[in-house]
């Protein structure tokens, strides 16, 4: 297999170090290049062509997300995969309109980028492979861009009235928090209508993303809290 190539951009030398340790521990990976700015990132981008970037948002000298624009309008041949504090709905929603392939936040857990990384990677070797891709191939690969939709028996469309950047919000906030929580926790924190975040979660619950734990109290219905598998 050949070894995939990864620019990781970040000003924080210690992050840096973690990240840098993180990636050259997964089989086929290696880290070609650090960019502590944006536009270290971009020329860094042009010169190295790495097939993968590492992007922060918060940059000393620009936002990574104008980063992302300018490494897509000179078209550099790099995808990009943005691990960052920022979780706002519209950086998120942006990140993936500019083309991000996923999204992570900080703090995160080794085995979430293990399985961005592998996921991408096998995303990768399709690419590059000598022939043509019927429908089927690329249907698979347009679903596994998005860990969101991926189970076992394939990705049906989503339910008319959910759309896919507030699924991803909800699955961000799941993964963050590592606990089993509520419809109710889960409006509250990422400002949804109850009822609207009990559809997203019950979805993710029949893709086989998230596990529904039944709390029992004294009296009263029991409480469903969902937690990300």
């Amino acid at each position: 297999m050949s070894i995939i190539g990864v620019l990781i951009v970040e000003d924080d030398p210690m992050v840096v170090e973690v990240n840098r340790g993180f990636v050259n521990a997964i089989p086929g990976f290696k880290v070609v290049g650090v960019a502590r700015t944006g536009k270290e990132a971009v020329e860094m981008a042009a010169c190295l062509k790495p097939a993968l970037t590492l992007l922060d948002v918060y940059l000393p000298d620009m936002s990574g997300l104008a980063a992302l624009q300018e490494i897509r309008r000179r078209g550099l041949p790099t995808d990009v995969l943005l691990v960052t504090a920022a979780q706002d709905a519209e950086t998120v929603q942006n990140a993936f309109r500019y083309g991000a392939v996923d999204y992570i936040i900080k703090p995160f857990k080794f085995g979430r980028l293990k399985t961005a990384l592998e996921g991408f990677a096998h995303l990768y070797s399709r690419l590059n492979k000598d022939g043509r891709l019927d429908q089927d191939d690329i249907d698979r690969l347009a679903l596994g861009r998005t860990p969101v939709v991926v189970n076992e028996v394939g990705a049906a469309e989503m339910p008319k009235g959910l759309n896919e950047v507030t699924l991803k919000q909800i699955l961000l906030f799941l993964i963050k928090d590592g606990g089993a929580l509520s419809a109710e926790e889960v409006a509250a924190g990422l400002g949804l209508a109850r009822v609207t975040a009990r559809r997203y979660l019950e979805y993710l619950s029949q893709l086989g993303r998230v596990t529904l734990e039944m709390q029992y109290g004294s009296v009263g219905r029991p409480i469903k809290r969902y937690k990300i598998v």
